[in-house]
């Protein structure tokens, strides 16, 4: 039964700094222990006395490493290799912890860290988030590694596109070379001390994401590690709510993006067999917001992670004390606790996610293509401006009021003189050259999934199940002319490209391998295929065809018009080579025995979803059972769907606590033994042989209910972080 599991599956955890606390003992299958110091044994110990399988977590751009800044681990001052912006200013992630240049000597430093870890019995590590920032690549480690790596003195990376694009690219491999050096010397260290086999991950935000905030990471180049183990996507509700933009308006559409950021991070691990967990938060980091907000962009995060059927296994709250022990919105008068009601789903889903299977999808695969490259782009050089930028210009796109009356006065107008304006949005926060293209359809109902253009030289035949590619090298260029060759490959051997490029973006101009014989990486893509790069057009192209349209991605999202003409020219496309989809606004997806479903607004209706037959509401805190199930746009749900369940007359439908065993007797008396967080309202719904007559916890009467159509009984009771035993009689 999926809910009765072993934890070394691993299914479901969470990260927390702190001491374990009654509120989120929530008995899930692992704890990944934050944070190297004084207490971290004591915490693994603690958690490991609990039953949960412990892992161990920390920064690998940015933690507490006085004791290396200042020399107190090897004697010698590091302060110079904190991350440092343009104009000498420090790049911190709190106070006295700056983002780190990932220097060898870092890398040591950090492997002997981690050691404590290895001596307290983990059965896993996890380096999270290698960071280094866009507007970073000025402090004077940084200098050293440039001259070391390029065999030339350092160039700002302010001064022209070809240094601003090898600054990004030294900025990746150093992180790559971090991760493999820890990962190698920790591996290593547990094998010949202890004779154990380490697990080493890397919790990472999306290739989205970091675009979106300009970062720079390793994200493909994990890959590329072999002592990397998998990963966990850092996807939420506050990296997913970043504003962009389509049909002209610039918003949050926190489904559609965490369904695109998700989407792109399975291609991490996809077909390696390394690990990969979907975060979700309950809140985010911004405190401001009050738990009405916090709910509705919770369960869009969940909702898009779970129509994505390759990956089964969730990070289900980091930082579960914030979540259940502080209130909201902060510094407000009106600031609560959780309410109980929110508590209470938390902890359904937390359990939920446990008993996740894949699913397959039918229909035609449609990718657009991502890549690590997009990284190396994301602000442009002072000299195609009029005047030098300041530090602020374009880098919070939604704090500019006078920035986004511009675009919407001018750019979208065509009255933008020199492209500044062009080349603001294109660099700004809401990533308009990827979501323009990737929106229109999406909202449409189009199962467009992110893929990685890095993994098409990769590992043979990626790119082979997928039947339409969508491609711009307007937000990124091929590294590799073969990364061409497998794109011509694939649509020679049936595949439909349609590819949007304005040909004229400034990056274009870096010194790479087209250099000199072509003046873009599009140019040679089209040789390869045999095809005219023409202003527009759409040819064969052995088994497959091709669509071009030479304009900047970003023009459809001007405007609702423009959208609409991007998604005729789809239709077009398609049509040519005798394939079609159909427009909704509706994803839906059967990952038995759910039914998992989100109504879009903004799309071709607003006509709602209606599901009839006989399911339970997991998205309420009863799992109420219903007939008929009316889903609007905007709202998301999830159907537990009784004629999907088997025939089995035992099992759980939906539980908040933790169940560790299931039983009936020949008496027909049926027990199980429960353990759900302190402070919770527990429902337990359960399909049962005939209507309880009775049901006990612990011996004491307890509240529950018959249901007649679905046969189920729902128990409540409140829960105190303890095992209970819950008998029921028949």
């Amino acid at each position: 039964m999926a809910y009765i599991r072993d934890r070394k599956e691993e299914r479901t955890g969470y990260q927390q700094g702190s001491p374990l606390m009654a509120s989120y003992d929530n008995q899930c299958d692992f704890v990944m222990v934050y944070r190297l110091n004084e207490t971290t044994a004591q915490r693994v110990e603690q958690y490991r006395e609990k039953g949960y399988v412990v892992h161990l977590m920390t920064g690998i751009a940015w933690g507490s490493y006085t004791d290396y800044l200042y020399g107190e681990w090897d004697g010698r001052n590091h302060r110079d290799e904190a991350q440092k912006d343009r104009y000498g200013n420090l790049i911190v992630h709190s106070e006295d912890s700056p983002y780190m240049v990932p220097t060898v000597s870092f890398a040591d430093y950090i492997s002997e860290k981690l050691r404590i870890a290895v001596d307290a019995g983990v059965e896993a590590i996890h380096v999270e988030e290698p960071e280094f920032w866009d507007r970073a690549g000025y402090s004077d480690a940084f200098k050293r590694e440039y001259l070391l790596y390029y065999r030339e003195p350092w160039q700002p990376p302010h001064g022209s596109v070809d240094a601003k694009y090898k600054c990004s690219k030294l900025k990746a491999y150093l992180y790559a070379r971090t991760i493999d050096r820890v990962a190698s010397s920790i591996k290593e260290y547990a094998k010949t001390k202890y004779d154990k086999e380490i697990r080493f991950y890397v919790p990472t935000h999306s290739l989205l994401n970091y675009t979106q905030w300009k970062i720079v990471s390793p994200e493909g180049k994990l890959a590329d590690i072999p002592a990397v183990d998998g990963c966990i996507a850092q996807v939420w509700t506050g990296t997913s709510r970043e504003m962009n933009w389509f049909d002209g308006v610039f918003r949050e559409r926190t489904f559609e993006t965490a369904y695109l950021e998700y989407g792109v991070m399975q291609e991490l691990v996809k077909g390696t067999g390394r690990h990969m967990w979907f975060l979700h938060d309950p809140i985010e980091d911004n405190p401001i917001f009050d738990w009405n907000d916090y709910e509705k962009n919770y369960f869009c995060t969940v909702v898009a992670s779970l129509l994505h059927p390759d990956v089964n296994t969730y990070e289900i709250c980091p930082w579960p004390n914030r979540v259940f022990e502080d209130e909201y919105p902060k510094g407000s008068p009106d600031a609560t606790r959780i309410p109980d009601r929110y508590r209470t789903l938390l902890n359904n889903m937390f359990n939920t996610l446990g008993t996740l299977e894949g699913a397959k999808k039918n229909g035609l695969k449609i990718g657009i293509l991502t890549g690590d490259a997009q990284l190396y782009q994301r602000e442009y050089p002072d000299n195609l401006f009029s005047q030098a930028k300041d530090e602020e210009v374009g880098t919070v796109l939604r704090d500019s009021d006078e920035l986004i009356e511009a675009f919407r006065s001018k750019l979208f107008k065509g009255e933008d003189e020199n492209n500044e304006l062009l080349y603001r949005y294109m660099s700004s926060n809401a990533l308009p050259a990827f979501y323009s293209l990737a929106l229109p359809l999406l909202k449409y109902g189009v199962e467009i999934r992110p893929i990685l253009l890095d993994n098409a030289r990769r590992y043979a035949g990626y790119l082979d199940e997928y039947d339409v590619i969508i491609m711009s090298y307007e937000y990124m260029k091929p590294d590799y002319p073969d990364m061409n060759t497998s794109i011509a490959n694939r649509v020679m051997n049936g595949a439909v490209l349609i590819f949007i490029d304005g040909l004229d973006d400034p990056f274009n101009g870096v010194k790479s391998w087209w250099s000199g014989r072509y003046s873009n990486p599009a140019e040679h893509l089209f040789e390869t295929l045999g095809v005219p790069l023409v202003k527009k057009g759409i040819y064969p192209c052995g088994k497959g065809a091709v669509g071009v349209w030479t304009v900047n991605p970003c023009f459809f999202g001007y405007s609702k018009e423009n959208a609409g003409e991007f998604r005729q020219f789809f239709t077009d496309v398609l049509a040519f080579s005798g394939k079609k989809v159909e427009f909704t606004n509706t994803l839906s997806i059967e990952r038995e025995p759910y039914i998992i479903t989100a109504v879009m607004d903004e799309s071709v209706s607003d006509a709602p979803a209606v599901y009839k037959g006989l399911f339970a509401d997991m998205l309420t805190p009863c799992f109420d059972i219903i007939t008929e199930k009316t889903v609007y746009p905007g709202e998301k749900s999830m159907l537990f769907d009784f004629s999907k369940a088997g025939e089995d007359n035992l099992y759980i439908v939906g539980t908040s606590s933790r169940i560790s065993s299931l039983d009936i007797d020949e008496n027909g008396i049926i027990t199980l033994d429960a353990y759900g967080a302190a402070d919770l309202n527990a429902k337990i719904r359960l399909k049962i042989p005939s209507p309880a007559e009775s049901v006990a916890i612990d011996g004491s009467d307890c509240s529950f209910e018959n249901e007649e159509q679905s046969g189920t009984v729902l128990i409540s009771y409140f829960s105190e972080a303890k095992p209970v035993k819950i008998t029921i009689k028949i």
